[in-house]
């Protein structure tokens, strides 16, 4: 009878592909982290895709952040955001699918690693991942239709604190807040912006 009752209860995949379920199932736990988020966003790739493999993801990832790891000669961020810039976007080449950006393509991560074409909100998690374990944070920016990154700036003491606005959709532009805003606008056209801005 007890075995009967958490059948019951425990949720199952009916239209899912189990092992992309059971993945994301054992993300939930770890989602506040970057390696459980990335894990996670593998998961979904997971539903479509067969040979999607977490760990060859996070592998990828891993050796992005190593490569940039030795190029770094200081620890400031301007220096390490550099260093990550010529690596993920002038040596990678990564930046938005403007041609083709409805394809559910742009949305599979180990994709996106492939052909280094994706939706903002995938290359913005890439950055995060690879330049988070660096040293500098990186926040996600749900800013009106449209997804970036704040890279978080603050010198060593911490009495400044500065917030780089990029864009990885844009190959890693940097953004200041009023530019920020006008590629918001650009997307929503006539939409009306929301009341507190970036």
């Amino acid at each position: 009878d007890t075995r009967m009752r958490m059948e019951m209860v425990t949720p199952r995949p009916s239209h899912c592909n189990k092992r992309a379920y059971e993945c994301l199932a054992r993300q939930l736990p770890a989602l506040h982290t970057t390696k459980g988020l990335l894990r996670a966003a593998v998961a979904v790739a997971m539903h479509e895709m067969d040979k999607a493999d977490p760990d060859a993801v996070e592998s990828q990832i891993d050796e992005l952040t190593a490569k940039i790891d030795r190029r770094i000669t200081s620890s400031h961020p301007s220096a390490v955001m550099a260093h990550a810039h010529d690596v993920l976007f002038e040596e990678r080449g990564f930046k938005g699918n403007r041609a083709d950006y409805h394809n559910p393509r742009n949305s599979y991560l180990p994709i996106v690693m492939r052909t280094g074409r994706g939706l903002p909100i995938t290359l913005s998690l890439i950055y995060k991942c690879v330049v988070d374990p660096l040293g500098v944070p990186v926040y996600g920016i749900n800013a009106p239709g449209h997804f970036m990154v704040g890279v978080d700036g603050s010198m060593a003491d911490h009495a400044v604190r500065a917030v780089t606005i990029i864009d990885p959709f844009d190959a890693g532009r940097m953004l200041s807040p009023d530019e920020a805003i006008g590629v918001c606008r650009n997307i929503l056209g006539d939409a009306p912006m929301p009341e507190e801005p970036l």
